[in-house]
């Protein structure tokens, strides 16, 4: 009879040859009854003659079961149990790891669970038992990408993108990050409510004291990092353009700001976000993180453990960031400086809120209608700058304005006399009135100026 299919008995489970084994079970039974020679069927078989009467002989003596490799019944002894799989698919299908894609699942169950398998071996696991990767592969655009920078801390590229961090929680959080152009290191990455001037200055400064002060940054032209007039300043001299407090506090540290034209301009912090996007909810679920202030503790160290695995090394190996001086305080760069000019008394209005300079050996040269710069910051609060000295000041309540008196009853003639210099006017406080109120004023006046999207 032809040997269209056989099913093989090898103690006492059965084994299906397929089309391979047949077809050669065939060649091999010409061979036996006469009707090919040698040299065509190791022809026809693309085999030396030498293994066609080898397994022509084995044929003989044991049959179809010959051509069966005789670990086809054996169970590789690095087989992955069946409870091992279970649990995988388990995992997979719960609701902390439905959207996490095979890669990032594949680290989980090493670090988490000390399940160590290849991802060829996970994928083949998972796409068995119909579970897809929810990270789908988008068609491919050809593009000219741009060339790496040379040196780490040539260019960082900076942004920020709102998200849904946090599973179970559909509100969205703007995180703000910087990746080295060179290396692929993520520098910092702090979250806040919406993308605003705190964020960055949390982030830079997270990325000054970690790694260092770049030589440029590449960011988008958001009315945070450049003026609207930007644009019109550049092709019109008479167009006044001022740099914006966080643009100033770039340049007071020597960095250079390039404006992008295109999101595809910053690709490689687009591509960040992305897999930051699909990672993160996932990480921070894994760790109990539901608030920002958490987050922002976690993404502290987080970013080592991911440079790790994603970052690249640079051709050139010297790096470009430059350490931050001792005698520079970040603090009082990365902040909004305002200019005001103080009375006789040292007092001056900043956010329709009053302050006062101290009284010392400094201040005292301080006459009236001299301009001090006015540093805010939730760092520190409120402070001010004359010729490069910082001085604390004090919350300032004034005394309140007497009424004017009728017109019909007869103004009494002015008893004014020259303040005493122990009145309490010249310590800043003009009644025992408590500061409490004035202090939650002035965190409310803070929130406004560095929590607002500009």
């Amino acid at each position: 009879m032809s040997p269209s299919c056989y099913n093989i008995f090898m103690k006492q489970d059965v084994i299906t040859m397929n089309q391979k084994q047949l077809h050669r079970y065939e060649v091999i039974l010409r061979t036996i009854d006469g009707s090919l020679t040698i040299e065509d069927a190791a022809a026809s078989l693309n085999l030396s003659t030498r293994q066609i009467k080898r397994i022509k002989k084995e044929v003989i003596s044991d049959g179809p079961a010959a051509l069966i490799h005789k670990n086809s019944l054996r169970t590789p002894s690095n087989a992955i149990s069946d409870d091992i799989v279970q649990k995988i698919i388990s995992l997979k299908n719960s609701d902390m790891f439905l959207s996490c894609n095979f890669a990032h699942f594949n680290e989980i169950l090493e670090e988490v669970y000390d399940i160590s398998i290849s991802y060829s071996t996970l994928y083949s696991i998972l796409k068995s038992n119909g579970i897809d990767s929810p990270k789908t592969r988008r068609r491919f655009k050809p593009h000219r990408r741009r060339a790496r920078k040379p040196q780490a801390g040539l260019l960082l590229q900076v942004d920020a993108t709102p998200f849904a961090w946090f599973k179970g929680n559909r509100k969205k959080y703007a995180l703000h990050g910087a990746i080295d152009d060179a290396t692929g290191q993520i520098t910092a990455l702090f979250l806040t409510k919406s993308e605003c001037l705190l964020g960055y200055f949390e982030m830079f400064k997270r990325t000054f004291l970690n790694f260092g002060i770049p030589v440029s940054v590449y960011a988008d032209r958001h009315t945070i990092f450049q003026s609207p007039n930007s644009a019109k300043a550049a092709v019109d001299s008479n167009v006044n353009c001022n740099d914006t407090t966080l643009g100033r506090a770039l340049k007071e540290l020597g960095i250079e700001l390039i404006p992008a034209r295109s999101p595809q301009a910053k690709g490689r912090i687009e591509r960040l976000w992305n897999t930051l996007q699909s990672r993160l909810p996932v990480e921070f679920e894994l760790n109990g993180i539901n608030d920002i202030t958490s987050a922002n503790q976690f993404l502290e160290t987080y970013i080592y453990k991911f440079n790790s695995q994603f970052a690249i090394e640079p051709k050139i190996s010297d790096s470009l960031f430059c350490p931050v001086d001792n005698s520079i305080n970040l603090d009082y760069i990365l902040c909004v400086k305002d200019q005001r000019k103080v009375d006789a008394g040292g007092v001056f209005s900043f956010k329709g809120r009053t302050f006062k300079l101290p009284n010392n050996e400094y201040t005292k040269n301080i006459y009236a209608g001299t301009t001090v710069d006015v540093l805010s910051s939730p760092s520190f609060g409120v402070m001010a700058q004359y010729k490069g000295i910082v001085l604390e000041v004090l919350p300032f309540i004034p005394p309140k304005r007497k009424k004017s008196p009728p017109k019909s009853q007869s103004v009494r003639k002015s008893t004014a006399h020259a303040v005493a210099l122990d009145h309490p006017y010249k310590f800043g406080v003009a009644f025992p009135t408590p500061l409490i109120e004035t202090r939650d004023e002035i965190v409310d006046m803070l929130e406004d100026i560095f929590l607002s999207a500009y």
